[in-house]
């Protein structure tokens, strides 16, 4: 009797401490937050018109009208086949955690696993910690996982054969950007996070690592025919500034929607990445206007995006008088980049991608580590760590990708130039890649 009175007072303890865990498992399991998911779609929905129609019209318009054409279909051929591998292992690869612990260095600090491949654990009802449907953030971060290697394609714009470029976008998607994005977003236990380097919105993940990839196709493929003894000027202008308008919208959604809430953060985010984009126009305006007499159209849309640029790392960590310097600075250095290191260097990124992202990229991050700091209106307490040590953290994370950015670029490219070639030849180059590679023509009259 006392054996059965036993079991079931132990049975009832179980029971009890069953319907605690059940409770406290309800009560801590997030409820739908409405206005952030509405946010989010928003967001995701701005990432993408940043990059069709937005970024290709800024880049179909500085091109020759011959090769407009090529633009476009190379981005939206990346679109198609970067959204099947984020499905199938990059959304893993990027998000997962497993394994990961704070402070130490472990392969999982590099690349995430694969318990989210094939997204097969997501439902209508998977929420994030923060209460918006995983299903959202998944596009919302694909739409970041389509701009950043489509931003590569104006290093080899003009000279590139179509399925080497996508190919190309598909390789380096799968080793370099789903493990760079990891490394920087991958929260405790990845590496830059173990470094303490901050990255916002992609100073780093996005527009030094894809400056960097620009720069190493310019120097596989080699230089455009006739540059840079021929003239070659955007055939378009007004396509050029169009496009960059809609980048600049959408870059709402890029910088802003990193927040991944609708709070205040997202709106500071969305301060400073305007502030920094007008800043941008005045130093780059200033600098064209010290060196040549004059200012130049092309030259105030890119000088926003320098701006924008710029402070894509740094938009949720400083105030607005850092916003405005950062702005200023990399309009200022992306100038220089553009018409005077790139020439004195002669290497032909054709759209600049480097000289904009890649420097612009670098800027930002750098200034990061000095204006996050509260004495100069930022937001984050370093802490025992100086001014100098925050700096420094910020330099090894811009040392770091540069390098393995270069090295796997130029890895990929020469194994694609070996076996299946990548430049199309003198004759079809001078035709254009609309009529040679597509026999389309953008214009007809």
């Amino acid at each position: 009797m006392n054996t059965l009175a036993h079991l079931r007072k132990f049975s009832g303890v179980m029971l009890m401490l069953t319907a605690s865990a059940q409770a406290f498992a309800e009560e801590a399991a997030p409820a739908l937050d409405t206005g952030s998911t509405a946010w989010m779609i928003v967001a995701a929905a701005l990432v993408v018109l940043m990059c069709m129609p937005g970024l290709a019209m800024f880049y179909a318009g500085m091109l020759r009208s011959k090769n407009v054409l090529s633009v476009f279909s190379q981005f939206l051929a990346t679109a198609g086949v970067v959204a099947v591998l984020w499905v199938i292992f990059g959304y893993s690869i990027a998000t997962d955690t497993t394994g990961m612990v704070e402070g130490e260095y472990t392969l999982h600090s590099f690349v995430g696993g694969l318990s989210a491949a094939f997204l097969t654990n997501i439902t209508p009802d998977t929420l994030t910690a923060g209460g918006i449907p995983e299903s959202v953030v998944v596009v919302f971060l694909l739409a970041f996982a389509i701009i950043t290697p489509a931003l590569i394609a104006g290093g080899f714009a003009e000279r590139m054969k179509f399925l080497p470029a996508v190919l190309f976008m598909a390789l380096w998607f799968s080793l370099v950007y789903a493990p760079m994005s990891h490394m920087v977003w991958g929260g405790a236990g990845s590496l830059m996070h173990n470094w303490g380097a901050l990255d916002f919105a992609g100073g780093t993940a996005v527009h030094i690592n894809a400056g960097a990839a620009a720069l190493a196709a310019s120097l596989v493929v080699g230089k455009r025919k006739g540059y840079p003894s021929q003239s070659m000027p955007p055939h378009n202008l007004a396509m050029c500034v169009i496009g960059g308008a809609f980048v600049w919208v959408g870059w709402f959604g890029f910088n802003a929607g990193s927040a991944v809430a609708a709070n205040g953060v997202a709106g500071m985010s969305l301060l400073n990445t305007h502030l920094a984009g007008c800043t941008g126009i005045l130093g780059w305006i200033l600098m064209e206007y010290l060196r040549n007499g004059r200012i130049s159209t092309l030259g105030l849309i890119s000088g926003g995006l320098a701006g924008l640029v710029g402070i894509t790392p740094a938009c949720a960590y400083v105030g607005a008088m850092g916003a405005l310097v950062i702005g200023f600075v990399a309009g200022m250095v992306c100038f220089f980049s553009v018409s005077v290191m790139k020439r004195r260097l002669g290497y032909d990124d054709t759209l600049d991608v480097f000289g904009l992202h890649g420097m612009g990229g670098i800027v930002g991050a750098l200034l990061t580590g000095v204006f996050c700091i509260p004495e100069l209106g930022g937001s984050v307490d370093l802490g025992d760590r100086s001014v100098i040590g925050q700096v420094l953290a910020q330099f090894a994370s811009i040392v770091f990708t540069l390098v393995y950015c270069f090295v796997i670029s130029w890895i990929i490219l020469k194994v694609l130039d070996k076996t299946i070639g990548l430049r199309v030849d003198a004759e079809a180059e001078s035709v254009g890649l609309d009529v040679s590679e597509l026999n389309e023509r953008a214009y007809t009259a």
